[in-house]
């Protein structure tokens, strides 16, 4: 009698093993299910945001290293240090990331938000996470030594690297993954700024470039998950103080307007002053044959010369954004700060030292809305407000024309200053800038960057769908029914009308339309090698488009 109850806990535990490793099981061969998939949304969240949190601590405390202060007085403590400190870490920084990347990244730069952005879009929802590990040290050590950039880039692409890696252990379809990716940028976003809202919407907005109702819950079940995890160790706070707000409505409001038109044009220059940088850059390491793993050390003699002039050039600027939000900055102060700022984060990641755009776009447009406010206040100072106004509004205008967000952009202000009072200048600032900007660049700065290195993501899933379908998988190969005889291809093979089996459709539908034929046989190889290896049909191809644009619409309106 005594061995009834042994056997049947033993039974009801061998019960209960085998339903969750048939659930296991399951889970790798189907996807997780809804409430499986919140829950896994919930882990990533709380990894991104530890890995969000991680990198924002190792950089603080390394700046106390270095400088002897974080970002809060970062500035400040700078100028306070000895002429070769201020020259010299900045060299060195830019020589150990130099030789980091040059070791762990085939290109020799940082990866950041734009391949992201790629790879929710082109690669089923996964990044290189191996060169993620690199990426992240180097923009570390950047942002340690004197680098002008932000730490969002890093640690939003080290979010996604988290959830490639769960995303390839379920074997995630291209949708699932892409959610997760969603869930980790949210996670990461919210963790490093104290902003869950923004970071779910940036999520969406930027990365997944959609508001698919399905994606929503898990994302902002992350996002949540990310905040708490701050507000845990960090404590519940704003990331900056900014001064109490009145605005003198309804006469005011065109003054917004001017200034958004100005964010945006403050924006875009930003933005080609850091490809102007970029190309520069390229022209002279070719010219004088300098190793790539050099060229982040020489763009750190440049900052660290700048730097000695004007040490809030430094690091991510939290110092200066501040007190441009507190109005202790007077007008031409303010605009030598921008025009510097400008230079610096041009010189900083045309150098390919690591970082991202995004806080370095906040402190611009703090400034450059500060000197506008100064500016306005003091000729119409009858019907103006306060002119720490037109610094929160014009922080939130160059940012969004930067990201291209103008809806997670706000928000993420709103959050990180604690001002909810002022929104319809906010918007009215915003909603100009980004109209201006996204006409002289492709939207945004991430999808600029990905149009110059010939990825057409500005244009939609109609311009980039193209590019991710493959001729030899749509091929009728040889041999099978209805192939083209040999004779036939050859003779075209012989004219120049053929395609390599390894092109995408985005360089082959030209030449099938071009050719006027129904059909193009397809080659494997080059020269003396190269052997038919089968056809693909115009048909086919529209076929696969087609459905191409067809799976993509329901993802995004589901």
């Amino acid at each position: 009698m005594s061995d009834q109850p042994t056997s049947w806990v033993r039974d009801q535990w061998d019960q209960f093993v085998y339903a969750r490793r048939r659930e296991w099981v399951l889970l790798r061969r189907q996807g997780p299910g809804q409430l499986q998939f919140w829950f896994i949304a919930l882990l990533i969240g709380i990894g991104a945001g530890y890995l969000a949190l991680g990198f924002r601590v190792i950089v603080s405390r390394l700046q106390k290293f270095f400088y002897g202060a974080d970002d809060v007085m970062l500035a400040s403590a700078a100028s306070q240090l000895d002429w070769y400190v201020i020259l010299g870490l900045p060299v060195l920084g830019g020589l150990a990331v130099g030789l980091i990347l040059w070791k762990f990244t085939p290109d020799g730069r940082a990866r950041s938000v734009a391949h992201v952005i790629e790879g929710a879009a082109l690669r089923d929802g996964r990044v290189e996470k191996n060169i993620a590990r690199a990426s992240a040290v180097a923009s570390i050590i950047t942002l340690s030594t004197g680098g002008s950039t932000g730490r969002e880039g890093p640690v939003v692409h080290l979010g996604a690297a988290l959830s490639t890696t769960i995303s390839n252990f379920l074997r995630a379809d291209g949708i699932t993954a892409r959610e997760l990716m969603g869930c980790a940028v949210a996670a990461a976003v919210a963790a490093s700024f104290n902003a869950p809202i923004a970071g779910a919407l940036f999520a969406l907005e930027v990365v997944l470039r959609h508001f698919a109702v399905h994606a929503f819950a898990p994302i902002a079940i992350a996002s949540v998950a990310g905040a708490v995890v701050g507000r845990l160790h960090m404590g519940d706070v704003t990331e900056f103080t900014a001064a109490m707000h009145t605005v003198g409505f309804y006469v005011e409001l065109p003054a917004f307007m001017i200034l958004g038109l100005v964010c945006g044009f403050v924006a875009v220059l930003m933005m080609k002053s850091i490809f102007l940088a970029e190309d520069w850059g390229d022209y002279i390491q070719a010219k004088f044959g300098i190793p790539s793993w050099a060229r982040p050390a020489f763009a750190g003699l440049l900052l660290g010369l700048l730097a000695l002039k004007f040490p809030h050039i430094i690091g991510v600027g939290y110092e200066t954004t501040s007190l441009a939000l507190t109005g202790n900055l007077v007008f031409g102060v303010a605009l030598v700060f921008a025009m510097m700022k400008v230079a610096a984060v041009a010189i900083t990641v045309g150098g390919r030292m690591g970082g991202g755009v995004f806080s370095p776009a906040l402190m611009l447009g703090a400034l450059t809305g500060l000197a506008f406010g100064q500016l306005a206040t003091s000729v119409f100072p009858n019907a103006s407000g306060a002119e720490t106004v037109y610094a929160l509004a014009g922080m939130a205008a160059v940012a969004s024309s930067v990201l291209g967000a103008p809806i997670s952009t706000t928000l993420i202000v709103f959050e990180l200053t604690g001002d909810w009072q002022v929104g319809i200048a906010v918007l009215v600032a915003v909603s100009l800038a980004t109209i201006l900007s996204s006409r002289m660049v492709d939207r945004s700065f991430f999808l600029t960057q990905l149009e110059r290195r010939g990825i057409h993501l500005a244009e939609g899933p109609a311009g980039y769908l193209l590019s991710t379908i493959c001729v030899g998988r749509l091929m009728l190969p040889v041999g099978s029914d209805g192939a083209i005889p040999l004779k036939k291809a050859e003779k075209l093979i012989k004219k120049g009308m053929f395609l390599d089996e390894n092109m995408t459709l985005e360089a082959a539908l030209p030449e099938l339309e071009a050719s006027g034929r129904k059909f193009l046989p397809v080659v494997r190889g080059r020269g003396d090698q190269m052997q038919y290896v089968g056809a693909i049909f115009l048909v086919d191809a529209l076929k696969s488009y087609n459905q191409a644009l067809v799976e993509t619409s329901k993802e995004e309106h589901a």
